[in-house]
């Protein structure tokens, strides 16, 4: 082994050993972390925690409500006082106070069946916070996977650049040595520098994409922007999906369409709430009380008092100016605006649907195409090498091949990175997205 091959040979090892060293990161394990970090992720499940507590009887006005209550009252005052008899009565500085305290309970027993229509109120919009957290994790867990995907298609064009660099460097080692013996001018050699110089440049631009999209990964995962990583080497595309069935799903399963549906259910009920008003409001009162008084004025210096007090009371609205009709035509106007949601929602994810399962199809297509393309293409390259290696073919022939080569790579690994980012808006579109 020369000294050039056995320094390739410690260059490929400690390649081959910091890659062993470095975090191999599946997109499953990038979906975990994600959902347990984001931040985005985070916020929409505490907004569903509120929405549950809020979910009871006495949030919606079912229960009684119990106050205590405690009143000191208190006053010194200056007293000159002609009675009816004609006597008269002079006080500096007379002192009263009055204590009262005590425990009352009030209960609304019937308001229209207005408490009613708001408890369920409340359970639509719990229902409604599922939707809009199940909408949130669709399109994180999508971000997240459309970008590992894409790190796994640069790792590919990666490993593409390297191996058309070694190329170059064996072409610009061959031109050189054919200098040497005559066999090529000084131009064959600076040509091929150029091409080496070339391909260095679109590897550091390649790196330079891949490491920012790296940093941009470990952003959505929500974890330190340094920590460094491998993906897997290679895209499976599920190419089974069914563009009937995506469409039913999307119907049943997308949280963007059963958020619009919930809406309108709550537009419903808050119409229900509106239309209570025009019936009686009937309420019961209780409680106990202890009063305790003293004055230094009048004829009565000090008293006690304690015991139960009840009732009932009712209340009717008559006439409001017309705001009742005024606010029950506002909320059909309203409801007819959440159907009218309902459909549009409807319409647009079909529409959504439709074309991407076409780019979809286009995409597996041009994968097929591509994969084949690549095929021929290093099969060309490999004889082109050959024939360059003992000199009967030009340099821009060489050159053509090693393009030829390097353009195929890409597109195939591109075709695919396309192919799945349509699988996984379309899986995201029909709610069924594997998290």
């Amino acid at each position: 082994m020369d000294f050039k091959n056995y320094l390739l040979f410690l260059l490929i090892l400690a390649t081959a050993l910091y890659s062993n060293a470095q975090e191999v990161l599946t997109v499953e394990e990038a979906v975990k972390i994600a959902l347990e970090n984001n931040y985005q992720i985070k916020t929409a499940k505490n907004d569903l925690r509120m929405d549950e507590t809020a979910v009871t009887p006495g949030q919606a006005g079912m229960l009684p409500q119990v106050t205590a209550s405690i009143v000191d009252n208190n006053s010194v005052q200056n007293l000159s006082q002609t009675r009816v008899d004609g006597t008269e009565v002079e006080r500096d500085n007379a002192k009263n106070s009055n204590l009262s305290y005590g425990v009352a309970l009030e209960w609304t027993i019937f308001d229209g069946l207005r408490m009613f229509a708001n408890y369920e109120q409340l359970k639509e919009t719990e229902k409604l916070g599922e939707a809009e957290l199940k909408q949130a994790i669709l399109g994180k867990v999508g971000d997240v996977m459309t970008t590992y995907y894409d790190l796994v298609q640069q790792q590919q064009q990666l490993s593409a650049l390297d191996s058309t660099l070694l190329i170059s460097e064996q072409r610009v080692e061959l031109a050189q040595n054919r200098f040497t013996i005559g066999k090529a001018s000084k131009l064959e050699v600076l040509n091929a520098q150029v091409d080496l110089n070339t391909d260095k440049t679109q590897m550091q631009r390649q790196q330079e994409l891949h490491k920012n999209t790296k940093i941009l990964l470990n952003e959505q995962l929500a974890r330190d922007l340094k920590i460094d990583f491998k993906v897997i080497p290679e895209i499976f595309v599920d190419q089974q999906l069914n563009l009937e069935e995506l469409e039913n799903q999307v119907v049943e399963e997308n949280p963007q369409l059963q958020a619009e549906k919930i809406s309108k259910r709550i537009s419903e009920l808050q119409l229900k709430q509106i239309k209570a008003s025009r019936y009686p409001s009937i309420y019961v009162t209780t409680g106990y009380n202890i009063g305790n008084s003293t004055s230094e004025l009048g004829f009565s210096t000090r008293s006690q008092s304690n015991g139960f007090n009840y009732g009932f009371g009712a209340s009717l609205n008559l006439f409001d100016g017309f705001n009742q009709n005024r606010n029950e035509k506002i909320g059909k106007i309203a409801l007819e605006n959440a159907e009218i949601a309902i459909a549009e929602q409807e319409q647009s994810l079909t529409s959504m649907v439709n074309s991407t399962y076409q780019t979809y199809l286009t995409n597996i297509s041009l994968m097929e195409l591509e994969e084949k393309n690549e095929s021929i293409a290093k099969e060309n390259l490999d004889i082109t090498v050959e024939k360059y290696r003992i000199g009967i073919i030009p340099t821009i022939e060489f050159r053509t091949a090693q393009l030829n080569y390097i353009n195929a790579k890409v597109r195939n690994s591109n075709a695919k990175y396309q192919a799945k980012v349509s699988e996984i808006i379309l899986k995201q579109l029909a709610g069924n997205l594997q998290i």
